[in-house]
């Protein structure tokens, strides 16, 4: 592959993202404008690559767009300490063992009120309907 000549679609096939997902990382800045041809095509080259890519494992690690434009501009500066970068991974770790916490309650709530069926019954006599009808 040569530097600077790859095409937003060999870009979306090569790292798995949608045309209109590079076009609205460009827009929103979390993507460096593009070089563009004298057809005013876009061309990208493997830096690009490499930060779609980067981007691409954030949102797979459910990092939000805001946090990633903070990894991407902490990556830039390499003279900041990487407590920085640590402190920012921490508290996404905090928020999804939160919700990890959250769906784990959920999950125990929904194994007692599916406990409650009787299988078989009738509607009058579901005691899934009669556990949500109670408050909580």
């Amino acid at each position: 592959m040569t530097d600077k000549n790859i095409r937003i679609g060999e870009l979306a096939r090569l790292t798995g993202t949608k045309v209109p997902t590079i076009r609205y990382y460009e827009q929103i800045g979390l993507m460096p404008e593009p070089l563009r041809t004298a057809s005013n095509q876009r061309v990208y080259g493997e830096a690009q690559v490499q930060r779609l890519r980067f981007i691409r494992r954030c949102r797979a690690l459910g990092f939000s767009i805001e946090q990633i434009c903070e990894l991407v501009e902490l990556s830039s500066e390499t003279e900041r300490p990487c407590e920085e970068v640590d402190i920012l991974t921490r508290r996404h770790l905090d928020e999804v063992e939160a919700k990890i916490a959250d769906l784990s309650a959920l999950a125990q709530d929904l194994r007692a009120l599916s406990q409650r069926c009787q299988g078989g019954g009738l509607i009058s006599c579901c005691g899934v309907l009669d556990g949500l009808n109670k408050s909580v």
